[in-house]
């Protein structure tokens, strides 16, 4: 029988976004290939400090357990092969299963993306990332310098979205972008009871809402919807969700407000924002990934 991936959640995920190689890629910043793989071939035998999204992956693959394998996780990275080795070492250091791994020594690694089917695609790389969500994978810029996530939460996965462009479409943003508040509390209030499409992250929920409904009472997921909306603009949001039948355990409609603090209770694993300004904000407090999606990235 075949061995397939079918009906995982799919995380692929760079080495620089799973563990802290920030030392290292000074090296490789400079353009020196050889020191740089030099470096890690003399540090093979010592363990890569957790980076930004390793809480994420961990307690994502908590789910698994000797009889299912729910999530499978893949090293999708620019590093080239003898670096790969210490990525694995130091999975294994940490316990995490992780068996699959694509290194491409610097050319474009997204293009495995759809032969995993993945569900989400984290990386250091703007480029990649931008391409990805070209081809329909729900992805996100990892800044390598957020805040790491609290351990407060050890059996419960805490994942934070933004709205429009990340969950939604940018419909609703392009009409802010253009006209101003006023006509977006407008265009919300006379479209309330029409969903917003989807938009790239939208995958991503779903999966995660058939992980929990699927998965293992020793683990569980916990979402929040954290948006710059306001009411009266707040109704089509919900319904929307209503109209997927996905729910969130929590929605903060912050009209404005910045998002970090807010952020900082929650205290997710991961966030995604479409906004660059919010992401900045947001990683003095928690995980976050730029999604580079939308009117605000055109």
């Amino acid at each position: 029988m075949p061995v397939t991936l079918e009906g995982q959640l799919v995380v692929a995920i760079s080495s620089r976004a799973l563990f802290d190689f920030e030392e290292e890629n000074t090296v490789f910043e400079r353009g020196d290939d050889r020191q740089y793989m030099d470096l890690q071939l003399q540090r093979l035998d010592t363990p890569a400090p957790p980076g930004v999204a390793f809480s994420l992956v961990k307690k994502l693959l908590a789910f698994n357990d000797a009889q299912t394998q729910r999530v499978e996780v893949v090293i999708l990275s620019r590093n080239d092969p003898v670096s790969g080795m210490r990525v694995f070492r130091s999975a294994q250091h940490y316990g995490l299963s992780i068996q699959r791994g694509s290194f491409t020594r610097g050319q474009a690694p997204w293009r495995y993306l759809k032969p995993l089917r993945a569900n989400l695609f984290l990386s250091t790389h703007l480029a990649d990332v931008r391409a990805a969500l070209g081809a329909g994978v729900p992805a996100a810029q990892v800044y390598p310098q957020s805040v790491h996530a609290s351990d407060a939460h050890p059996h419960e996965v805490r994942i934070a979205f933004d709205g429009d462009a990340v969950l939604f479409s940018d419909e609703a943003e392009r009409v802010y972008q253009a006209e101003g508040l006023s006509a977006f509390q407008a265009h919300e209030v006379s479209k309330a009871s029409q969903p917003l499409s989807d938009g790239p992250f939208k995958p991503l929920l779903a999966a995660l809402h058939r992980l929990q409904n699927d998965g293992t009472p020793q683990m569980r997921i916990r979402t929040a919807l954290v948006t710059a909306r306001s009411a009266p603009a707040h109704e089509r949001a919900i319904r929307t969700l209503m109209n997927w039948n996905i729910q969130v355990d929590e929605a903060m409609f912050l009209g404005g407000l910045p998002k970090g603090e807010f952020l900082r209770e929650f205290e997710p694993d991961f966030f995604f924002d479409d906004q660059t300004g919010h992401i900045e904000s947001a990683s003095r407090h928690v995980p976050s990934g730029h999604v580079a999606s939308g009117i605000a990235n055109g």
